[in-house]
């Protein structure tokens, strides 16, 4: 059978949007690997559905995988790429949507030249709410590496987990080591992603994240809202920041007790249909 699909992202965050509302079809695992693959499918960090709402308060419910096929309770670049594709491939009129999301309601609203602001509802922090292995609640967390490391963290959910770490140097830092051990750390029982966070000032801060199931990706929107929320509940940060990612810059405004603001830009790569049956088993 013939899918269509966009090809979109943010910031370099790359996905395939899928429409199973007025397409139907069945991806399993093995399936959303394949499609995955840079080499043999689409290439993706995620792959995003658009499906019709369970719940009447939303207009549209929005499911999230990543390219090893798990599937994630949030992603903030792609629902700015997801608020962007039902308004381009007219499934919606709305330029304020209320997504449905396996961590809840989210609210992107469309702006001018493909930039997307999301309400990105309030940040968790008790262990139980990340999921968090901890004897006792803590600002900060130190916790065990091989070789006899240990590395400080902040843990943030943001509709999905995540560490953050403060770094010297992003461009120095090391991701590819560190970032797989973190995500898989036996004290996170759903794995975690891993942001490292620069502080530049008070308005600025560079930030690589490796994510659960992909690996280091140009950018992450909840990860930059962790990364922000984290760096200005440890008083380095204002409540309007930028976040310098590899792909590019989003703002981040939050304050204590109050939801996360991200503003940043979408971008839609092309079209395409494949025909599904060469990537089933």
């Amino acid at each position: 059978m013939l899918l269509e699909f966009t090809k979109m992202h943010g910031l370099g965050n790359d996905f395939m949007v899928i429409d199973l509302i007025s397409q139907k079809a069945f991806l399993d695992t093995l399936t959303i690997q394949r499609l995955a693959d840079r080499h043999l499918g689409i290439g993706f960090d995620q792959l995003l559905i658009v499906e019709p709402p369970d719940v009447p308060s939303a207009d549209f419910k929005y499911r999230i995988f990543n390219a090893d096929g798990s599937e994630v309770e949030q992603c903030g670049n792609g629902v700015r790429c997801f608020a962007r594709f039902v308004h381009e491939r007219q499934l919606t009129t709305k330029t304020k949507i209320k997504v449905q999301t396996k961590s809840g309601i989210v609210e992107p609203e469309l702006g001018p030249n493909g930039w997307v602001r999301v309400n990105m509802g309030y940040p968790k922090f008790l262990p139980q709410d990340i999921p968090f292995i901890a004897q006792d609640v803590e600002n900060l967390y130190d916790i065990d590496l091989s070789n006899h490391e240990q590395l400080t963290i902040d843990v943030v959910n943001m509709g999905n987990p995540h560490a953050v770490t403060i770094v010297p140097n992003v461009i120095s830092a090391d991701v590819a080591r560190i970032g797989p051990q973190v995500e898989s750390h036996e004290r996170f029982p759903q794995r975690v992603n891993v942001g490292f966070m620069q502080i530049v000032d008070d308005k600025h801060a560079r930030l690589r994240v490796f994510e659960r199931g992909v690996g280091e990706t140009l950018a992450c929107g909840t990860g930059a809202c962790a990364a922000a929320v984290s760096g200005i509940r440890r008083g380095l940060l204002s409540n309007s920041v930028e976040i310098e990612l590899a792909g590019g810059q989003l703002l981040i405004e939050w304050r204590e007790g109050e939801v996360v603001w991200m503003t940043g830009p979408t971008a839609t790569v092309y079209h395409g249909q494949l025909d599904l049956r060469y990537f089933q088993a």
